[in-house]
Parts: C-alpha cells; structure tokens; sequence
C-alpha cells in the first residue's frame, strides 16, 4: 500500500465505553521525517468527551472495577501482553507519527515503557490498602484506628506529544491498579499512538466497558471539558508548563485533585575533576535523543570558565558523529522534530540567542526534508538570557561558564523549573553533595540512570506537581480514608 493509500483511510478509532468509534471529523497524522500525510484518526469534540466520562462515571459508580483487586491485577498482566503481541506493529506506527528512531522504539519511546504496567500488576499482589494505627484512649475508651486507600474516581489524562506510549502507560497502568477509571486523550501531533493503546486494551484484555476511554482530538473546547467536568475527580497533565498553568486554574473551580508533570530546563555540571572527553561525549548525544524532545535532558552545560572553550569543541566534535536521517533506519541516532511549528520555535530561539550575543558553535540550521534540525552548540551564554531560561525542546545545548561550585549551583538553580539535571565528578562524594543542593527531582551523577517504573518521576517548582512512577505514582490516584470505631 502506498503512502497516499494510507492517508485516505481512518487508521485507528476511539475507544468510548468498550466500543471503538469513528466520527464525521477527521484528524491528519503527519510523518515528520517526510512532512506527508501518515494517516487519519477520528476527532473527538464535547460530545465526545462528555460520553466517555459518562461511561467511566458509570463504570466507577456501578462496577466492582474499583474493589475487585484480583481482576485489576489480570487485566493489567493482559495488557502487558497485548502490548508485547504487538510490538512490531506499535514499532512501526511510533517511527512514522512519532518522528522515534528505531533504536529508540527498543527504550523509552516503546519498549520500556510496557513494563510499567507488569510492575504495577506485580504490586498489586502484596499492596497494603490499610494501615493499621493501633489503639488510643479517649474518655476512658479504647478507639481502634485504621487508615484504607481507595480509588480516587474518574481520571481525565492528557498527554504530550514527545514519547506518547511512555506518558500514557506512565498514567494509565497506576490509575488502573489503583482502582480508578480514565479518559485518556493523546496529542494531537501524535494521536495515532495513543489511540492504539485504546484498540489494544478493548481487542485483547477484560477491562470492562467504560474502565478505559481513549480520545484525539485537537479540539481545546475537548481538554478544557475534560478538566472541568464535575464528574472527573483527577486530572493528570503531561505537556508544557503554560498549559499545566491553564489545567490548574480550570480544575480549581471543582477543586479537582490536579497532577501535572510540565517543563524542564535541566542543568548538566562538569566538576573541574570531571573527564571532560566523557562527560561532553554524554551531553552531546543526551541533548540529540528523540532530537532534544525531552523534558528531562539536560538542556544547560555549566563548566568550569577555564575549561569552557576546550568543552565547546568536546560537544561539536560529538554533534559531527551524530547520523540524522530516516528514523526506520537502525544506523540513525537523531529523528526529526515533531512538526513545522516546532522547528520554527526551535530556530527563532537560537537565532535570537546568537543575535542577543550567545556565540554559535555549530548547527542553528535547518535540515530537509522533513522536521530536521542541526544538531546546535550555543556558547558563552549568559544564564539569564531567554536561551538559558526557556525550554527549546529541540537539539539545542547552551554552554555556561561558572567559576566555582557555589556559582554552578545557583546557576543551576537559577530556573523556574526543577525537574532533572546531572553532575559528573572524580570524587564521587562530592559529586553527589554538589547534586542534592540542586532543586530538582531527579539527578543524574556521573551517569547514572534513574528512570525506571520503581523510581518516582517528577520535579520542583514549575517542573508540575506529584509523580509518576512508582509506589508514589500509584498514590497520586488513591484518596486516603480513616476510619475508627470503639473496641468493646
């Protein structure tokens, strides 16, 4: 079937209340490596949305979903599966709509993040939904207290663009081991993926009717219904910190319990004991995955102001190895940006950063065809400028000097986001003194990788609030409820 073959026909469907849907409207799908048409997916409005938070309502209300622990456990390990019969077909749609290298469909853009739903099923079966708080005395009487944990209720997830399996199955496999029911709509950028997940779940698990709602839309009356509606009870938001700021101001008229993993500008400090050969080695090619669309990159290299001019051409030596291209093709590294509009946003931020005086080492260009953007160094950058203090969400590094320890951590901390960063360091104690001063909620020392389905993910200050992941990401989706009665 041709690529034109392809673009004519509805690709994937909604999933609303057990029942895969098409609709009168249409949403094209482009492939950003070649800026064609991929594809088509259904586009949700209001009524849409209203329907399928009727059904997880319903589902929630009138279902043993949220009691029943052994069925929630089965389906979970049901999906595990689904996910891994059809890896090679979610493969193939993932470097096509998302823009992902083949490579990177093997890690965190497909593959990784499946075992996120084995772990959450896998903690199921020893959960401990109460606590016991012992006895007190009150008025010459013995009161026996208990904590349980319960659902919260119906969850209206939305998800970015950037790695659209990991930050649905990332809100998605907690919600439903915790007993909730979701909405769960995909990126407009990217809504194939997300609605795939939805055919999965309704073909190859028991998961009841209503339990699980898969939207696309790019429709903004659907996410403001989502995260107003008075019959959602939880609202988790992955996406740009502007937005999250929208999200928490709409859901504060119903007091809704908000959860929101946003931006990043994360900072990467070379300790002057640092090998400065690895540690640029690791920037370089850290900052060019999945072409910088990552929140938690480590988008700002702070070195010691002696070693700045020997690191600058460290990083561009390792951006001239870097393979752009087709990212079905194994031997490529870096895939392209997600759209035209990104990369525009991309551009006019580097060319304004060298206009305001940054120094461009390499890149800062356009590649075609597609969504390509050159891998790019910005050097001599000041730490207050607009390229130091904006997320790019492109292939773009910032390279800042610092004359001692101190000044690398108030420049890192100079941020109004919090969420990852990294140091590299001979002493390791050191090190990792010089990590825990840094307001952020995950580090890297000396490469180590924190992103795994036990390791609570989520940042400080304007990075969001709460965590994914995690017995902690489980916990976002559960209401705490003590109970006490008189022991006769």
């Amino acid at each position: 079937m041709s690529t034109q073959e392809k673009a004519v026909t509805v690709t994937r469907r909604l999933l609303i209340d057990g029942e895969l849907i098409e609709t009168d409207r249409t949403l094209a799908s482009l492939n950003p490596a070649t800026g064609e048409v991929y594809g088509f997916a259904p586009e949700a409005g209001v009524a849409e949305a209203d329907a399928a938070i009727a059904a997880a309502r319903r589902a929630f209300d009138t279902t043993d979903w949220a009691t029943d622990v052994e069925l929630r456990a089965r389906c979970l390990r049901q999906l595990y599966q689904a996910l891994r019969d059809n890896v090679e077909e979610l493969r193939e749609l993932t470097i096509a709509e998302v823009g992902a290298t083949r490579n990177l469909t093997l890690g965190n853009q497909l593959e990784a993040p499946f075992e996120i739903v084995r772990y959450y099923a896998d903690l199921l079966d020893d959960y401990a939904w109460t606590e016991d708080l012992g006895n007190v005395e009150v008025r010459g009487q013995q009161h026996h207290r208990w904590v349980e944990h319960e659902a919260a209720g119906v969850v209206a997830a939305i998800v970015a663009y950037n790695y659209p399996h990991q930050l649905a199955l990332a809100k998605l496999a907690p919600a439903l081991a915790a007993g909730c029911t979701i909405v769960l709509k995909g990126a407009p950028d990217t809504p194939l993926a997300t609605l795939a997940l939805g055919e999965i779940i309704a073909e190859h698990t028991d998961i009841p009717a209503g339990v699980v709602n898969v939207l696309s839309s790019s429709d903004v009356a659907v996410g403001k219904r989502m995260t107003t509606h008075p019959d959602v009870d939880v609202v988790t938001f992955t996406g740009s910190t502007p937005v999250g700021r929208e999200i928490m101001a709409a859901a504060s008229g119903t007091l809704k319990r908000v959860f929101l993993e946003l931006g990043g500008k994360s900072a990467m400090i070379l300790l002057d004991d640092a090998d400065f050969t690895t540690a640029a080695m690791f920037a370089a090619f850290s900052i060019v995955t999945h072409a910088g669309q990552g929140c938690a990159l480590t988008t700002r290299l702070l070195v010691p102001a002696a070693a700045h001019d020997q690191v600058a051409q460290l990083v561009a030596a390792n951006f001239g190895h870097v393979r752009h291209g087709d990212p079905g093709d194994s031997s490529t590294y870096m895939g392209p940006l997600i759209s035209e509009r990104q990369r525009d946003k991309v551009d006019g931020l580097v060319q304004r950063a060298v206009a305001d005086g940054a120094t461009l080492v390499t890149g800062g260009e356009k590649l075609e065809p597609g969504f390509f953007y050159a891998p790019t160094l910005l050097a001599n950058v000041d730490p207050d400028s607009e390229i130091a203090q904006e997320e790019v969400f492109g292939p773009v590094l910032v390279l800042i000097p610092y004359t001692d320890d101190d000044d690398a951590v108030r420049i890192a901390n100079n941020s109004r986001y919090g969420l990852s960063g990294a140091v590299f360091g001979a002493d390791s104690e050191r090190a990792k003194a010089v990590a825990r001063r840094v307001r952020a909620g995950t580090f890297s020392v000396n490469g180590g990788n924190y992103f795994h389905p036990d390791a609570p993910f989520g940042g400080y200050k304007q990075s969001g609030i709460g965590r994914e992941m995690g017995r902690d990401g489980m916990a976002e989706f559960l209401e705490r409820k003590t109970l006490a009665e008189i022991v006769p």
